[in-house]
C-alpha cells in the first residue's frame, strides 16, 4: 500500500507521520532528496527472519524531485511494489500532478484552517480583532505553530517592502500575484521600518521562549505582542 501525507498544517500532518511511524516495526527512513534507486531496491528485496512486512517511509520525496535524477525510476519501482508498505510525508501540499504520478495512493491531506490566514492578513496596529481571532485559532491548534506563522508573515511582509533587494526570499517568489498584492496592502500599514523593529521583536519572543527567560508563556507573550502593534 501507498500512502501520502501531505499539506501546509506541518504540525498535524508531522505528527501523523511520526505516529504512523511509531506504530511499525523496524521501519526503513528515507530523505527523498537522498534517495537512490539502489537504496529503495536493496530496502524492498531484502530478507526478513520473520517474514514481517516491510515498512517504508520516505521524506519531501515529491518536492525534491528536481534535485533527485532517478526519480522517474524510483516512481516505477513504487509503483509494481507489492511486497512493501511505502508512507511518504511531504512539508507542503502537493499538486494533482504530483499525487497522480503514483496510482490510487492512500491520500492524507492536512490543511490549515482557513481561520488562520484571516488572522495573519488581518494583523494591523492598534486593532484588537486579530486578538480575537488569535484566541478562537488556540481552540484548533498550537500556539507554536500560529507563532511559526506569524514570524513567517512578517518575514514575507519585510521581503515585499524591500523594494530595492534583487533578491526575493523563495516564499515570495512562489506567489501568485493576488498575493503579492495583499501583502503590499498590509506593508503600507506599518512601513518597512516598523516591520523590522516588529520582526526584531519577534525574534526576541521566540529566543526568550526557548531559553525559558520569558515571564509569559506562548499564548499570553502573543497576546502582548499584539497589543504592542
Amino acid at each position: 500500500m501507498i500512502t501520502i501525507i501531505h499539506g501546509d498544517d506541518l504540525s498535524t500532518s508531522r505528527n501523523h507521520y511520526l505516529s504512523e511511524r511509531q506504530k511499525t516495526k523496524n521501519p526503513v527512513i528515507f530523505e527523498g532528496g537522498k534517495l537512490s534507486l539502489s537504496e529503495l531496491l536493496q530496502s524492498l528485496e531484502g530478507g526478513s527472519l520473520f517474514n514481517e512486512e516491510k515498512n517504508i517511509f520516505i521524506e519531501n520525496f515529491f518536492s525534491s524531485k528536481k534535485a533527485n535524477p532517478e526519480f522517474k525510476k524510483i516512481i516505477e519501482i513504487i509503483q509494481n511494489n507489492k511486497s512493501a508498505n511505502i508512507v511518504f510525508w511531504e512539508n507542503t501540499e502537493l499538486s494533482k500532478t504530483d499525487l497522480n504520478s503514483v496510482k490510487n495512493p492512500v491520500v492524507r491531506l492536512f490543511k490549515v484552517p482557513q481561520n488562520l490566514f484571516n488572522f495573519l492578513d488581518g494583523i494591523k496596529p492598534s486593532d484588537k480583532t486579530s486578538i480575537k481571532l488569535f484566541h478562537l485559532l488556540l481552540q484548533e491548534m498550537e500556539p507554536e505553530f500560529i507563532f511559526y506563522m506569524v514570524i513567517r508573515q512578517f518575514r514575507l511582509l519585510l521581503a515585499v517592502s524591500d523594494i530595492n533587494s534583487n533578491e526575493k526570499i523563495d516564499e515570495v517568489k512562489r506567489l501568485a500575484p493576488w498575493q503579492i498584492t495583499k501583502l503590499k496592502r498590509q506593508v503600507s500599514l506599518f512601513g518597512e521600518q516598523k516591520l523590522r523593529e516588529i520582526y526584531n521583536k519577534l525574534y526576541l519572543i521566540d529566543m526568550e521562549q526557548k531559553t525559558g527567560k520569558s515571564s509569559f508563556n506562548l499564548p499570553q507573550a502573543i497576546d502582548f505582542f499584539l497589543l504592542g502593534l
